[in-house]
């Protein structure tokens, strides 16, 4: 894998990132996923949805807090808008569906490296955070041995 394809993963990933200013919680919409993972048709990409949809219940963990039916408007032409269905992703959810998805297709092979390289990333952040707590703690534990 490729350095410079997870770069430009994580800079498509990003390009479709939006934003609840409310609450300024991230999301993505399924519909603009699905291209980025190399889904042409949503049929099939639904599918997929669904089996992350189910592992996320396995886990104990709330499907709708990560998986949200929406609709929006869409062009289809000659200045035209039709509604179609669509799914509010939380980052969580991408990296089920990118787990459940085809990993023949180089785009979820691409987005499994990308999460597995974003979670090993926040496994050391937290490490370290853990590391310093740790260090403060035996500084109070010596200066309280001093005084």
């Amino acid at each position: 894998m490729k350095h410079s394809n997870l770069i430009k993963l994580k800079s498509q990933f990003d390009s479709i990132l939006n934003v609840m200013e409310e609450s300024n919680t991230n999301y993505w919409y399924a519909r603009d996923l699905m291209t980025l993972l190399g889904y042409e048709q949503w049929k099939n990409f639904i599918n997929v949805i669904e089996k992350a949809i189910t592992s996320c219940n396995n886990a104990g963990v709330d499907s709708q807090n990560h998986f949200a039916d929406v609709s929006k408007m869409v062009d289809i032409g000659s200045g035209s808008k039709r509604e179609v269905a669509d799914i509010m992703l939380t980052r969580y959810a991408c990296y089920l569906i990118a787990q459940n998805g085809d990993s023949r297709k180089n785009e979820i092979a691409f987005a499994q490296t990308y999460f597995a390289v974003q979670t090993r990333k926040q496994e050391i952040i937290e490490e370290h955070i853990e590391l310093q707590e740790r260090l403060k703690a035996r500084q109070k534990l010596t200066e309280s041995e001093i005084n």
